[in-house]
């Protein structure tokens, strides 16, 4: 197979994007031009505009690419092991452990070089 005839051409990819944003320009505008009708009306039409929008904007080469990231980000959601729940609790208590006794460590010393800087002050 050819490489070329597997690539889709993504043409006038600047207009497909002034489209877009023609599109969102016109959502803008028509909400606030149309306060007086529906909210119900109004979040229709602005998800109608959204949805055609983005089926525009993933027409082009961008688009497309960003479309492509969101899938293998999907998959490669799906793969991963996700702790059990006694594991997470076990992780919580160590890191509040280590947490408790890194602050008296901390306290300690504090305390000690206070101490110290009282007898060199006077």
């Amino acid at each position: 197979m050819n490489a070329k005839a597997d690539a889709k051409e993504f043409r006038l990819d600047g207009l497909k994007w002034l489209l877009v944003v023609l599109l969102v320009a016109a959502g803008v505008v028509g909400n606030s031009y149309f306060s007086d009708v529906a909210v119900l009306y109004r979040v229709l039409a602005l998800v109608a505009g959204g949805v055609a929008a983005a089926f525009v904007a993933v027409n082009t080469a961008k688009g497309m690419a960003f479309w492509t990231l969101l899938q293998e980000a999907q998959a490669e959601f799906r793969r991963v092991v996700w702790p059990t729940r006694q594991e997470v609790n076990q992780t919580t208590l160590i890191v509040v452990a280590v947490v408790v006794v890194m602050a008296i460590v901390l306290w300690m010393l504090d305390t000690f070089l206070g101490w110290i800087a009282s007898l060199i002050i006077g």
